[in-house]
């Protein structure tokens, strides 16, 4: 990639408008971490009152250097959940759905392992992640417009991790789910209801949906640490929960807009009743301890800073990274968009602090390890925890320190490979990475009573076996 490339830049958006930053120097600051980083491309959006700049930088492809600009697609992961939720909240609000209804009430065929959780869990249960069952099933079942509904079919052999309802353990499949059961009410595949019940009355120009409408924009592809990644996008069988969407970040900042607006379109369609939208961001749940206080919506994760909850998700597919960040009470949202390289910094140093400036609150400080080490029982933690995904192997040395191995699984064994990671008691049960990662010291709670049951990443891992001190 050469200089010239790397230090072209766009900003866009009005002159010092409702305290936002000025476009130039946005895109200064942006051109200007993103080298120090090593980011292949980004993109940024910022708005508040309505008024909005944005800024890119870096290229789109280091095999040809395209530029990135502020009209660049962008994969956005998971950020996919809050549309995929926003669509099964109209049809709550058209009376076609109810939050605790379940889920065989739409889709009569509907089966996990356990037959009575098949039976009884609910769509809100579904949209806060609670549902329990195991929710990484990864399978590609084509690119056909069934694609969503054999991946549901699939779930018959999903095991049950906890009871509906009795923890929060973040459930892509259940995403999959709520997307099928939008498919079979909207009698159309998913896409087409994203495009015809969000875009369109939003009113968007530049969202793809697949790699057949993306090669129709400039569109960014992910990097890792060799390059440009081998696929543009991941299975259709999971695009309910955020295998495929693609857009600009302009795109993005419009579909938080409609939320900010109680529902409301820029020209005033309604797209979502106000009750409602209001609704998804009041909390459903507390998460364990990961290291900062937190609860999830229905569709929103609602993260609690000094001054107000943030309102938001995240999403990463191959090589690619996004943000979505929403201050209700003050009006305010922002968007970072990435391809390749280690975003983090640009968090910490470009995203939040704007975040922060524009609606008065402050992110809480990232845990770091205590200075004085605390006491470890050992035995209380040691052994194996399994994901459809990952092996969690967690063992203590001579010295009594407590190891953490992560092995891939399946289809994650194809983009990674086995590491390990020093743990230090943060808390009670909870623990960090030794050594930072992306600047942050991670956190991983283990969750049970008397005894561990689970180590929890984000996801609940369960116990298997214990191992020995080595």
């Amino acid at each position: 990639m050469t200089a010239e490339l790397r230090d072209r830049s766009q900003a866009r958006g009005p002159r010092d408008t409702q305290g936002l930053p000025e476009p130039d120097d946005l895109s200064a600051r942006l051109a200007e971490l993103a080298r120090r980083h090593g980011i292949i491309g980004a993109a940024v959006a910022f708005s508040r009152g309505g008024a909005v700049v944005e800024a890119c930088t870096g290229v789109l492809n280091t095999r040809t250097g395209a530029p990135v600009t502020v009209d660049s697609l962008f994969q956005v992961g998971s950020v996919a959940k809050a549309w995929t939720a926003t669509l099964v909240m109209q049809l709550v609000g058209e009376g076609r759905l109810s939050l605790d209804q379940t889920v065989r009430s739409v889709l009569p065929d509907f089966a996990v392992k356990d037959e009575d959780v098949a039976a009884s869990v609910t769509v809100r249960q579904l949209l806060a992640h609670t549902a329990g069952f195991e929710g990484d099933v990864f399978v590609d079942t084509g690119r056909g417009d069934d694609a969503v509904e054999k991946l549901v079919a699939l779930l018959a052999d999903a095991p049950q991790l906890f009871p509906p309802g009795a923890m929060w353990s973040y459930n892509n499949a259940a995403y999959c789910v709520l997307g099928r059961i939008v498919e079979v009410l909207r009698g159309m595949p998913y896409a087409t209801a994203l495009r015809t019940h969000i875009a369109a009355p939003l009113g968007l120009s530049h969202v793809a949906t697949c790699a057949d409408e993306a090669i129709l924009y400039g569109t960014a592809v992910g990097h890792t640490g060799g390059g440009p990644v081998p696929l543009w996008s991941l299975m259709r069988s999971n695009e309910p929960a955020g295998s495929c969407l693609a857009m600009r970040a302009r795109d993005l900042l419009a579909f938080a807009h409609m939320h900010l607006r109680g529902g409301l379109a820029e020209d005033g369609t309604r797209v979502l009743p106000e009750d409602l939208a209001v609704l998804m961001r009041e909390p459903q749940i507390g998460l364990p301890d990961l290291g900062r206080p937190s609860s999830w919506g229905l569709g929103w994760s609602l993260p609690e800073w000094e001054g107000g909850v943030v309102v938001g998700h995240d999403g990463s597919t191959p090589g690619q990274e996004a943000s979505l960040r929403t201050v209700p009470e003050a009006g305010v949202a922002a968007v970072l968009l990435t391809n390749g390289g280690d975003p983090g910094p640009l968090v910490t140093e470009l995203f939040q602090p704007v975040i922060e400036e524009l609606a008065e609150v402050r992110a809480p400080a990232p845990p770091v390890p205590p200075a004085v080490p605390l006491a470890v029982d050992l035995p209380r933690y040691i052994g194996r925890y399994l994901s459809a995904t990952a092996a969690w192997d967690v063992a203590a040395d001579e010295v009594g320190s407590l190891w953490l191995t992560v092995t891939p699984l399946g289809v994650m064994a194809e983009h990674g490979k086995s590491q390990r990671f020093r743990l230090v008691r943060l808390r009670g049960d909870t623990f960090l990475f030794a050594e930072p990662q992306g600047g942050v010291h991670p956190a991983i709670p283990f969750v049970g009573g008397e005894r561990i049951d689970f180590l929890h990443t984000g996801r609940a891992n369960p116990r298997q076996e214990p191992l020995s001190i080595t």
